[in-house]
């Protein structure tokens, strides 16, 4: 290092694992890789009846009967601008329930894409379509990108997904190994403050960013590639049959994503025609948006923390990248009744994700199961599983801390380096959390046949 002061920061050690797919799933119980189509059909028809519809029904009438007392003539309020602000208030708790809940749906139409709804591909593909369908997503054109993202997790050049800026993309100087090393343990106070400059750092603005990003984010993802693959070209998104991410093959299936969609707003614009934009809006599309919230939030938690590697070719395999996300209790923030509400909400997606991207074929029944089991091996070498619970805190500290991932932001203040064949996020200081030790008790694994 230079012979000007430094900055130094005591980097919390991340295991970079060596197991084969093998050692995983040896640890997984035979019966939860059992796929039922009944006991699957039941989160679609029988569970939303009981919760979201009689809950959602519930809190509807509630707010509807609320609704009809707040005016000047049933009660008295202080300031006229309470009776709108009061309206609202009942109906937000509304739209934010029947989101929630139908957060699972989505689910289980993800489930559909994994091939884990039943044993029938037909079948798991047709509840797919119409579920995905009917919640504005195109169903093939996302479960093709998101298998691929699941075959090359935390992977610099193949993930489809929150893939973080280099050093060089960021327009920042090449590193002075002089100045810094490249693990981020030490900087130059100059070099830090040059990247100070450059970068910034802005709690406000990570408050705007991170709610704009949980609005829009799964929107421009589908439309503009935002957060997605950085090598893709200008245009990239998930409606053209010919995006660089699909293969000829792939051509009728998605057209056949499209035609969801066209459907999809079509019955948005009919049931406008219908019962009028103010009730299609509270009832429909306001959950709708709440629906692709929790998507955004539920998966940007999952894969984005300044202690999780990412790799490049030489150290990526199938195992590593599996590992390189956290389990997050969805709501937990919010007290351990809100924790319990939000897994079951959503089928513990936010809880399970390490087994489901170890084993995506497991049903979200079985894997509360198998990602115990899975999460003992991992942390008896000494692995982190569990991240902070998942709630819009951890959004705002992991956005200000990482949002160099994400395009929506005009202002980026975390990169990685060029150099280096796994690396962690460094902050708009130069310095990282993270720095990897590496376990080697078991061979590496290149990964697994796609196609199987």
């Amino acid at each position: 290092m230079g012979t000007g002061r430094e900055l130094v920061v005591e980097q919390e050690p991340v295991v970079i694992p060596d197991f084969t797919v093998k050692d995983l799933l040896s640890v997984i119980p035979a019966h939860c890789h059992k796929r039922s189509a009944f006991r699957s059909s039941l989160y679609i028809f029988v569970l939303p009846a009981l919760w979201m519809l009689r809950l959602s029904r519930l809190v509807y009438n509630i707010a509807a009967i609320a609704d009809s007392f707040l005016n000047p003539e049933s009660i008295s309020l202080p300031h006229p601008l309470l009776y709108p602000f009061a309206r609202f208030a009942v109906w937000a708790l509304y739209t934010f329930w029947t989101g929630l809940f139908a957060t699972g749906l989505w689910v289980v139409a993800h489930e559909c894409g994994h091939q884990a709804f039943s044993e029938s591909k037909m079948v798991n593909n047709v509840v797919g379509w119409i579920l995905h369908s009917a919640l504005g997503v195109p169903y093939h054109s996302w479960r093709i990108t998101h298998g691929q993202h699941h075959a090359a997790t935390g992977h610099m050049t193949k993930d489809q997904v929150f893939v973080p800026p280099t050093r060089s993309e960021m327009g920042l100087k090449p590193m002075d190994p002089e100045q810094e090393n490249l693990l981020g343990s030490r900087v130059t106070e100059e070099v830090s403050k040059e990247l100070w400059e450059a970068l910034g750092d802005s709690p406000i603005g990570a408050m705007i960013g991170s709610a704009t990003y949980l609005l829009g984010g799964w929107h421009a993802y589908l439309l503009i590639n935002a957060s997605g693959q950085r090598n893709y070209p200008k245009g990239t998104n998930h409606f053209h049959p010919r995006a660089v991410m699909f293969k000829e093959r792939e051509y009728g299936q998605i057209i056949a994503s499209d035609l969801g969609i066209i459907l999809w707003l079509a019955g948005v614009i009919g049931s406008i025609y219908v019962y009028g934009l103010k009730n299609v809006f509270v009832l429909y599309l306001v959950p709708y948006l709440w629906v692709n919230h929790w998507l955004v939030l539920i998966t940007f938690l999952q894969h984005t923390d300044p202690l999780l590697p990412h790799y490049r070719a030489p150290e990526h395999t199938f195992p590593r990248g599996a590992l390189a996300t956290l389990d997050r209790q969805l709501l937990g923030d919010l007290g351990s009744v809100m924790g319990w509400i939000g897994a079951l909400a959503t089928h513990g997606i936010s809880e399970t994700h390490i087994c489901h991207h170890v084993a995506s074929k497991i049903p979200h029944y079985h894997a509360w199961e198998a990602g115990k089991h899975l999460k003992a091996k991992l942390e008896a070498i000494g692995m982190r599983t569990e991240g902070a619970p998942g709630g819009w805190a951890e959004v705002y500290r992991v956005f200000k801390e990482c949002k160099a991932c994400l395009e929506l932001s005009s202002r980026l203040n975390w990169f990685v380096e060029d150099e280096g064949d796994v690396v962690f996020f460094k902050n708009a200081r130069g310095l990282a959390k993270a720095r990897p030790v590496y376990n080697t008790e078991c061979p590496s694994d290149s990964g697994i046949e796609l196609d199987k």
